[in-house]
């Protein structure tokens, strides 16, 4: 193995720590991601629109955050693989248990995600059974402004 200068190793490493904690940041916002799926579903279940639309809103802010951490990790994770073999055992070990615990969330993420999904769909399709159901008391019924005959011509005025 070549010998690497000082300066070198010393950026490797920065390297390593910033890919490490781009990492676990974003292993927090994928639990937080989960967390507010999970609370989601309870708003679902229990047919609570206002805490659904503030769960959506925040999970929307909680997605983008989690997009432009994306665009940062990428290029980070290019830079630890061409780093990889000169950092060591013990270090490299920590961002892979990282990364698979990252991955695993993920996982969940999608289970929980396709969960929400699912229970929304039924309630919805609840909710456009009801509507077909729903009649009006007042169909066919003729409005009293809208009858057709005379209801009085003259208006006698005296002063």
């Amino acid at each position: 193995m070549a010998e690497i200068s000082k300066q070198e190793l010393d950026e490797r490493i920065a390297i390593l720590k910033r890919f490490r904690t781009l990492l676990m940041q974003q292993r927090e916002k994928f639990r937080e991601y989960l967390t507010v799926l999970e609370k989601q579903q309870d708003s679902i279940a229990s047919e609570n629109t206002e805490a659904l639309l503030a769960h959506t809103e925040l999970e929307q802010q909680v997605v983008k955050s989690i997009a432009s951490m994306q665009k940062v990790i990428v290029p980070m994770a290019e830079m630890y693989t061409h780093v990889q073999q000169s950092v060591s055992p013990q270090e490299a070990a920590t961002v892979e248990s990282v990364q698979k615990e990252l991955t695993s969330i993920q996982a969940k993420v999608l289970a929980q995600n396709e969960k929400n999904r699912n229970l929304l769909r039924v309630h919805i399709a609840q909710i456009q059974q009801q509507m077909k159901q729903l009649r009006n008391p007042y169909h066919g019924n003729k409005s009293v402004y809208a009858q057709k005959h005379a209801v009085g011509a003259l208006v006698e005025v005296n002063a």
